[in-house]
């Protein structure tokens, strides 16, 4: 059976997109068929992220000018060139399996992209309650197509944040709704609201909440005082601080302090929503910082945001 899943957020800046589209490729890549839609419809990013300008996009197929098969955009061999690299990458490149077996199972990974341009975001916002009946028709039946004619073990959904029309539309498509945070007073509180507002509905109707948090403290620690670290810009030069003129001994205690308040404040959230926390993925800044987060779980499959990103997986 289908499963859809759909990455939302409060605010922006919590990393859904990038732990969408790592997600639909580790999938893809354990030997599933995955149909990634960019459904943040106000700011959509996939054709920066992966590289792409499709002729046909979302907002064509929900205003009837376009099929389901003229949007939808293969890249599996994605998925292929990027195994292929990890086996050639110095930094966190290991693995038990072959390069071969890895893409001899590797299953099918379809994109949809949302057309940017903003006559097109503003045809969708500004339509009278009759077309917008009509576009929420054909966004339920994108679902359906894409079970039926991609044959799609999971459907993962990148929305637009906070309580937006087409976010709340999103969310009721999904079957599994991924509530991602990081762990600062103002995520916090926003996630109350959704939770309160729109998700009690949601569940209540059927479907499955969890949290994720992300970016948390837990994992960076400036370079200076890591000399043996093997991120992937390991240069202590590249450190702020400098070399010389940190506590080494008080910044790690001030570190592991924050992790614990970091845990300690999503666990209270959970249990005060009751909702499960299902992930919490410490922040990585060598791969925050990284130009390009292409799919960077396939890249390095032994960093151990890769490692997140299988947990993640795994409870789907």
């Amino acid at each position: 059976m289908t499963k859809c899943i759909a990455f939302h957020s409060y605010k922006g800046g919590t990393g859904k997109t990038t732990l969408a589209c790592n997600c639909a490729a580790a999938l893809a890549k354990k030997g599933y068929n995955v149909c990634l839609l960019d459904l943040d419809i106000y700011a959509p990013s996939f054709q920066i992220y992966f590289q792409r300008e499709p002729s046909k996009g979302i907002n064509d197929f929900l205003d009837s000018t376009a099929m389901v098969e003229d949007l939808m955009v293969d890249l599996t061999n994605a998925i292929k060139d990027a195994t292929i690299s990890a086996a050639g990458n110095n930094n966190y490149s290991s693995s038990t399996k072959s390069e071969n077996e890895d893409l001899k199972k590797t299953g099918k990974l379809w994109i949809g992209f949302s057309n940017p341009l903003r006559r097109d975001v503003l045809k969708l916002e500004m339509a009278d309650t009759n077309t917008k009946k009509e576009v929420i028709r054909r966004f339920i039946q994108l679902r359906e197509k894409l079970m039926s004619k991609y044959n799609a073990d999971y459907i993962l959904l990148d929305t637009s944040p906070g309580m937006r029309f087409w976010s709340i539309n999103t969310l009721a498509i999904a079957d599994t709704l991924l509530l991602t945070l990081k762990s600062g007073d103002l995520d916090i509180e926003g996630t109350k609201r959704l939770v309160d507002e729109i998700y009690r509905t949601f569940t209540k109707s059927g479907s499955k909440a969890y949290l994720v948090c992300n970016r948390i403290a837990g994992y960076c620690v400036p370079n200076a005082i890591k000399p043996d670290s093997k991120a992937l810009f390991s240069n202590s030069s590249s450190s702020p601080f400098g070399s010389t003129s940190i506590n080494s001994q008080a910044t790690v205690q001030l570190h592991e302090e924050q992790a614990e308040d970091a845990e300690n404040n999503i666990d209270k959230l959970s249990s005060e929503l009751g909702i499960r926390t299902v992930s919490s993925i410490p922040c990585f800044c060598d791969i925050q910082f990284l130009r390009k987060e292409f799919l960077t779980a396939l890249k390095f499959p032994q960093h151990p945001f890769a490692k997140q990103i299988q947990q993640l997986i795994d409870t789907f």
